[in-house]
Order: structure tokens, then C-alpha cells, then sequence
């Protein structure tokens, strides 16, 4: 019979014998558990020697004796020699120390889960009979995607004093084009403070006692303050809670995540943020428009639409080689391109406006910074939308490039 065992190897002695490839390959498990490593071996490997040099490890550079397994509170041999490795496993039988031997089919007295991780959980795979590697790691493989997707119950059930808050970029809407580092947050939380726009069907797969907290805004409607909600946050970690702030788009592009990070970090509330694919490149992606192309955009100007145009947005705009990238800016539109007309920006200009990007509504409109105003109202325009400013937002672009051609036609 096999019985798992959670040991943390922190600051603890692992003995581990032979300097070769399986020895260099299992190393890096002790070391990331903060074991104390002592490697034992006439000789090691170029990658050993650099762990260990990397590391400041101790290497006793001679055959294993059995004094030195006693006192360690694990030992690992592996080198390749059966008659060595069965004595190494005997002296520690002999003093009481578990020990992996991965030259013995049973491994030993101890053996190496196959092991996954995902924030705090540690998920371990072995076989109760007989050693079955490739088995094992299939279905750590298996488990690990699941716990990377957050479909496994990972919230905490015990209360830990504070809790802690997480600000995630959820991206332009679609689940799958949230990060993993996002899913699995999701899955350990338990309260989500969401917003109106991004990944909003992903709130359906949270378990039905997680509470979810509306404080989307949209344009001139904040029915919950900035303010409001930075104090929402410090008040649901304090009462212990894991908390997700969901967010399209990325949390520190006009996301005012960083206001949000930093009512956390003045209340002492632990704060973290993941990043999201930002509407500035995602969007017109979706539509087929790449904000930097070469020959034709080598750089981008981003710009919230809500603001008066600042001298370095008019000179964007008037600049052939920069792509304008405008969010927010529907309503502002007319003020923008009557300030771009006026500081030098030609009228035939490219303007792509993608409304509801990487979602079943998505429209283009394309037009010139000469006719856009009225072509925006002609065809109803509304947000949220991402505005483009630039040759890159010509229709003809990718089809004018005669590698992209021959590839659509193979």
C-alpha cells in the first residue's frame, strides 16, 4: 500500500546521490521546495555542475558512504549503478530515512508524485501498484488542464484572516481569450466585483454561492463611483474574501486599475493583477487590421476619445508612419477629427471604426478622417467601439500583400 504524503522539504537536508541525467532532472523539484540539496558523486554532469554552482550547493565529490544519508530527511540515488543504489537504499531503511531509488522498479521507500500545481494546490498522481510513470503522467496532464480552465472547485473553504484582492484582465470578451492565470483566479474566488464589458459569460461557470457584484459603467452612467468601488474591494479582502475584480479589456489601459491597486496597497489589503488582452490591438484585430505593419505603421499612439486631443495626438494623427488607436471616442469623434483637419492631418486619411469587437455584432465601418463623421452617423455608430486612424486601416491592406495572396490561394 501507498499512503501521499503533503512534507515540505523547506530548509531541510535532501541527500541526493549520482550527478547525472536523471539526477541533474529531479533536482530542480527539491530545490524549488527550498530543500537544502547535498549532492553526492565522484563526478557530475555539465548541467549539474551548473546547478550547483548556480545554486552554491554542497557537492561531496567521492562514492556515497553510509554516514551520509544519516540525519538527511530524504535521499535521492540515482546513479545508474543497481548494486549502489540498492546499499544506499539499505542504510536508509537502516537509519530511518525515506528514500527514492530510481533505479529499483518499487522505487524505494519513497517515490516522486507526478505533480501539478495551480496557485497554492498541489495535485500529486502515483499508482498504488507498481510504478506506472507514463500513466501517472497523463493523468496529471489531464488534471493540470482542468485546474488551468478553473473547471475543478478551487476556493478555499477555511478562512485565513484577510483576504486578498486580484484585478483581472478578462481581454475583449470571448472566455478562451482570457489568460489561465485568470480562469483559475476566477475559480478561487469568492466574490467577483465585474464590469459591464469583457468576458461576462465566464460568471456563469462560477459555483451558485459566489456572489458577483455589477459595477460596469457605461457611457455617462457610473451608477457606482470609482471611489465606491475601491472601497468595495478593501472591505470584502478585510472581511476575508478572495476577491476578483473582472475587467475587459487590460486592467491598466483606461481600466483604472491602477487607482484600484492602489486603495489596496493603502489598506494593507494584498493586491495582485493579471493581465488582459487590451481592446487596443484585439479589436481591430478582429477585424482584420494590424495597428503596426511593416512599410506602413511602425508605431502607435493610443488615446482616450473622452479627452480634449493633446499635442502629441495631433501630432500622431498627422504622422502617415504612426497608427491612432481611439478608445471611448464615438461621441467625441467630431471634436477629434475637426482638431486633426485643423493641426495638418490630410482628409483621405484611413479611419476604421469596429464596433462590439470579437462578439456576433461586430461591425466595420470605413471611411477617411475627411467623410467619418458623417459616415459614423449615416451607419449608427455606437460604443463600445475602437476607433483607427491610419493606413493600416485601408480594406485593401493584407489582400495588397503579395505573400499574404499566394498563401490564400494554397
Amino acid at each position: 500500500m501507498t499512503t501521499m504524503l503533503g512534507v515540505s522539504l523547506t530548509g531541510r537536508r535532501v541527500v541526493l546521490v549520482g550527478g547525472g541525467a536523471v539526477a541533474a532532472r529531479r533536482i530542480g523539484r527539491f530545490l524549488e521546495d527550498g530543500a537544502r540539496v547535498v549532492v553526492v558523486a565522484p563526478a557530475v554532469s555539465s548541467a549539474m555542475k551548473s546547478t550547483i554552482a548556480e545554486h552554491d550547493l554542497e557537492w561531496i565529490a567521492r562514492p556515497i558512504r553510509e554516514g551520509d544519508v544519516i540525519g538527511a530527511w530524504l535521499v535521492h540515488t540515482a546513479t545508474g549503478d543497481r548494486r549502489v543504489d540498492a546499499d544506499v537504499a539499505a542504510w536508509c531503511e537502516e537509519n530511518r530515512v525515506l528514500c527514492i531509488n530510481a533505479s529499483d522498479g518499487s522505487h524505494g521507500s519513497a517515490r516522486l508524485a507526478a505533480e501539478t500545481r495551480s496557485g497554492d494546490v498541489i495535485v500529486g498522481v502515483v499508482s498504488d501498484a507498481g510504478v506506472d510513470p507514463r500513466r501517472a503522467g497523463r493523468l496529471r496532464d489531464a488534471v493540470g488542464a482542468l485546474l488551468r480552465e478553473g473547471s475543478l472547485p478551487l476556493r478555499q473553504q477555511r478562512r485565513r484572516g484577510i483576504g486578498r484582492v486580484d484585478l483581472v484582465g478578462g481581454g475583449p470578451g470571448p472566455v478562451d481569450l482570457m489568460t489561465v492565470r485568470g480562469r483559475r483566479l476566477l475559480a478561487e474566488a469568492d466574490v467577483v466585483v465585474a464590469d459591464r464589458l469583457g468576458p461576462t459569460g465566464v460568471l456563469l461557470e462560477l459555483e451558485a454561492d459566489v456572489e458577483v457584484i455589477d459595477v460596469g459603467k457605461s457611457p455617462g452612467a457610473h451608477p457606482v463611483p470609482q471611489v465606491q468601488i475601491n472601497e468595495l474591494l478593501v472591505s470584502l479582502a478585510r472581511a476575508g474574501k478572495r476577491v476578483v475584480r473582472l475587467k475587459g479589456g487590460d486592467p491598466f489601459v483606461y481600466g483604472r486599475g491602477g487607482e484600484e491597486v492602489a486603495a489596496c496597497l493603502a489598506a494593507g489589503v494584498p493586491v495582485d493583477v493579471v493581465p488582459g488582452l487590451t481592446s487596443v490591438v484585439s479589436v481591430p484585430q478582429a477585424a482584420g487590421i494590424p495597428v503596426t505593419h511593416r512599410g506602413v505603421s511602425a508605431g502607435i499612439h493610443v488615446v482616450n476619445g473622452q479627452a480634449e486631443p493633446s499635442s502629441s495626438t495631433l501630432a500622431a494623427l498627422a504622422d502617415e508612419h504612426i497608427t491612432t488607436v481611439v478608445l471611448m471616442g464615438v461621441a467625441g469623434l467630431p471634436r477629434l477629427v475637426d482638431a486633426a483637419r485643423r493641426h495638418g492631418a490630410p482628409g483621405d486619411r484611413p479611419v476604421a471604426i469596429v464596433e462590439c469587437g470579437h462578439t456576433p455584432a461586430q461591425r466595420t465601418t470605413r471611411s477617411t478622417l475627411a467623410d467619418v463623421v458623417t459616415d459614423a452617423a449615416a451607419a449608427g455608430v455606437a460604443n463600445p467601439a475602437v476607433i483607427v486612424v491610419g493606413d493600416v486601416a485601408r480594406a485593401d491592406l493584407l489582400l495588397a500583400d503579395p505573400a499574404l495572396v499566394g498563401d490564400a490561394r494554397r
